[in-house]
């Protein structure tokens, strides 16, 4: 099991500038939700997006510690638009 903030802390580890929100969507620790921000998506295509993001959680996923990542993916402009 791993938890929220340590999926964060992955993130961030591999996204240096990423804004990050995690939510566990069963309570056990091993599906979860997450939306990240980051300029690095800059010029990326959506799957591009997020094969940053899965290689930084690469190991947990291995490892079985996350089961399920859905994930929504923004450049700071996009988020802008999407949080209003």
């Amino acid at each position: 099991m791993i938890s929220p903030d340590q999926v964060e802390g992955l993130i961030k580890a591999g996204l240096p500038d990423a804004q990050v929100q995690v939510q566990d969507l069963t309570g056990g620790g091993d599906h979860y939700q997450v939306t990240v921000v980051s300029s690095l998506f800059e010029g990326k295509r959506r799957v591009q997006q997020h094969q940053l993001v899965y290689g930084a959680v690469q190991q947990a996923m291995a490892s079985e510690a996350i089961h399920a990542l859905a994930l929504n993916t923004y450049t700071p402009e996009e988020w802008v638009v999407a949080a209003k």
